[in-house]
């Protein structure tokens, strides 16, 4: 053949498939679906999906929730400690409103996330791992409130990892966990 463009010679598509090449693709075919299987199962019961409850809001209105909490905590130098179980943290170009906070290891705290603009990635992560992190998405007019426990004491830092513009790489805050 001169030219990979132009068309085989022969009638290629009607060879038989050789019995080496009919293992290969049943073996390829029985792996695919077996790992399909398994994620379908990890992602139903392996606790894969972060679970929470979300809700309609109003952008302002969130707004205007997150500045009662951070009026109700207690402000300290590492940031504010919730008046109860509920943490707000609302996320704005290029900044989280709510956010440095300290909490106890141990303790399930509600967070409740919200967008007052744009789309905003939500990213946890320990200080001192870069692999155990948890990512979600922040949309303008949802609040979610997620239950989470922090079992470590330490730093927890919080990134947008949705590019919200230009400002976007200064977009952190952190999670100060403390024992109870």
């Amino acid at each position: 053949m001169s030219n990979p463009l132009d068309d085989p010679d022969d009638d290629w598509w009607n060879t038989p498939v050789h019995r080496r090449e009919s293992v290969w693709l049943g073996l390829a075919g029985a792996w695919s679906l077996g790992i399909f299987s398994w994620m379908a199962g990890f992602t139903q019961f392996g606790d894969q999906n972060p679970i929470g409850t979300t809700y309609d809001v109003d952008p302002d209105e969130y707004q205007d929730r997150v500045g009662e909490y951070k009026e109700a905590a207690e402000e300290t130098d590492d940031g504010l400690i919730p008046p109860e179980d509920d943490v707000y943290v609302g996320a704005m170009r290029f900044n989280w409103d709510g956010l440095p906070v300290v909490l106890e290891a141990g303790r399930e705290y509600d967070i409740h996330l919200g967008a007052y603009d744009v789309q905003h990635g939500f990213s946890v992560r320990p200080e001192e791992n870069l692999n155990k992190q948890i990512n979600l998405q922040v949309f303008p007019g949802s609040e979610w409130v997620i239950p989470m426990t922090f079992d470590e004491p330490g730093t927890y830092h919080v990134v947008c990892n949705e590019f919200c513009g230009q400002g976007h790489r200064t977009m952190h805050g952190r999670f100060t966990v403390v024992e109870g």
